[in-house]
């Protein structure tokens, strides 16, 4: 029985030291659940202290220990997918199916991953007469999201206690349970006490604790930007690591002369998978000009075999949305695209048909947008898309560019070389051409205002390591 209304620190479920709790609400049905504990700056207190003495030991663990740490970890884990699907599925609306299946699996493949990585990967250098050491950074605070949350806690996790670093865990305060199940995973497959720690709150509380600590030695976030530059502005007196990953507004630019049936379908299904709810959502769709007619109405035809219901039930294709004040955010913009003038091709406001409660968004498409209108800058984070058209490839670039972000970018062209071409250009941090998804052995992370630093992998490794270089080590 998960217990909602204690902290995971030291290696044993404690009571916080202040009791104050918050509701969490069925998105679906719009009734509170249960209750979870909130920390405060004590209980953050109390984390790095044992993360800092477990540190002491943990560093100094060799690679075959923390290999066999790491096959226990999905071992353990395996046993414990169905329930962390239904408790994904609860609290943030995914369908049942894409929760077990996906939300749970993204948690077990970066293990995996992070597992292979591990087995092979050289912590010493030799360059001349120097060795280059790749050492722990120390006690890290994470602060992860709730739309895709095993996904976000494992690849900061995995690659943590690879490393041998240790580290102070806050889940969002909306998706607690699974965060909370992971904890108990990592406590029966041995993981030493004081290695990792979970303490639940606010962004604002606890958050803002762990930004702030001069003994948290990093901080790894995933959010929205504007949470992000709070963080890193509340880090910057204590000089402590801070890596990124933040919001995006990412392209897919579909080229003159590929497949439209089959670039258009995946497109709008890839947006509308979790709702919308995904940083990397293919969100601005940018086509030729002169085929926007034709790319709205296959458009249309995905929109209207979107099924947004009860996560639950059968044939559901989308869940709700997270919360009321997502739903009331995404409300806004889409009256916003009306307003601006783009042409609303399916779905608009309002709750989908049949449905009088939950915080459900009808799959909502727009056509002719430009890329000044407000819903082509803002990231919505719910099932809407947005079409633009592009006179040729050079304005295609240039409108899949003109935006903050840089978290992602997609492409289809009627080759692989020209899909190859263009994607060059996207200055984004993760591209993908002609439909093929993310490797999660390859490097995942934003340009711009997407964030900094890069996560899964090797790469996902390397931020968790210092790099000291030892002159004379090599010396004759």
């Amino acid at each position: 029985m998960v217990n909602r209304m204690q902290f995971y620190i030291d290696g044993a479920w404690v009571d916080p030291v202040v009791k104050k709790s918050t509701p969490v609400v069925n998105p679906a049905t719009e009734e509170a659940m249960y209750d979870i504990a909130l920390g405060s700056k004590a209980d953050v207190d109390k984390a790095v202290a044992a993360a800092k003495r477990a540190f002491l030991t943990f560093s100094q663990t060799s690679r075959e220990e923390r290999v066999a740490l790491l096959e226990k970890i999905m071992e353990v884990y395996k046993g414990r997918m169905k329930e962390i699907g239904a408790a994904v599925s609860d609290e943030m609306g995914a369908p049942l199916p894409m929760a077990e299946r996906l939300q749970a699996g993204a948690g077990l493949g970066h293990i995996a991953s992070t597992l292979e990585v591990l087995k092979n990967y050289h912590f010493e250098e030799n360059i001349g007469t120097a060795t280059v050491l790749r050492e722990p950074v120390g006690v890290i605070g994470m602060i992860t999201p709730w739309n895709w949350p095993l996904n976000q806690i494992a690849c900061k996790v995995a690659p943590a206690l690879a490393a041998g670093c240790t580290m102070i865990l806050k889940p969002s305060e909306f998706t607690p349970t699974s965060a909370l199940i992971f904890a108990e995973i990592l406590h029966e497959a041995g993981v030493p006490k004081g290695v990792f720690n979970l303490v639940n709150g606010l962004g604002p509380e606890v958050g803002a604790a762990m930004s702030e600590h001069p003994d948290i030695d990093m901080i790894s976030f995933t959010g929205s930007t504007r949470a992000g530059v709070d963080v890193a502005k509340r880090a910057a007196p204590t000089v402590k690591r801070v890596s990124q990953e933040l919001g995006g507004k990412s392209p897919n630019v579909i080229l003159e002369g590929a497949d439209l049936a089959k670039a258009v379908t995946g497109g709008v299904m890839h947006m509308f998978n979790n709702s919308g709810q995904s940083c990397n959502a293919p969100s601005r769709m940018i086509v030729p000009l002169s085929k926007m007619k034709e790319v709205a109405a296959i458009a249309k035809a995905v929109a209207d075999k979107t099924k947004a219901g009860d996560p639950r039930a059968e044939g559901t294709t989308i869940g709700p949305v997270v919360s009321r004040i997502q739903w009331d955010k995404i409300q806004a913009l889409i009256h916003k695209g009306i307003e601006e003038g783009a042409t609303l091709v399916a779905g608009g406001p309002g709750l989908p048909e049949g449905v009088n409660k939950g915080f459900y968004v009808r799959p909502t498409i727009f056509a002719d947008v430009t890329n000044d209108m407000t819903i082509a800058r803002e990231e919505i984070f719910g099932p809407v898309l947005t079409i633009l058209g592009a006179k040729d490839e050079a304005e295609a670039v240039k409108i899949a560019n003109d935006t903050p972000y840089g978290l992602a970018g997609y492409v289809t062209g009627d080759t692989v070389e020209s899909a190859r071409r263009v994607g060059r250009q996207i200055r984004a941090g993760n591209v993908n051409l002609q439909g093929v998804p993310n490797d999660r052995t390859a490097p995942f992370g934003g340009y711009k205002q997407s964030g900094n630093g890069r996560e899964w992998g090797k790469y996902g490794l390397e931020e968790y390591l210092e790099v000291k270089a030892v002159a004379g080590y090599n010396a004759a």
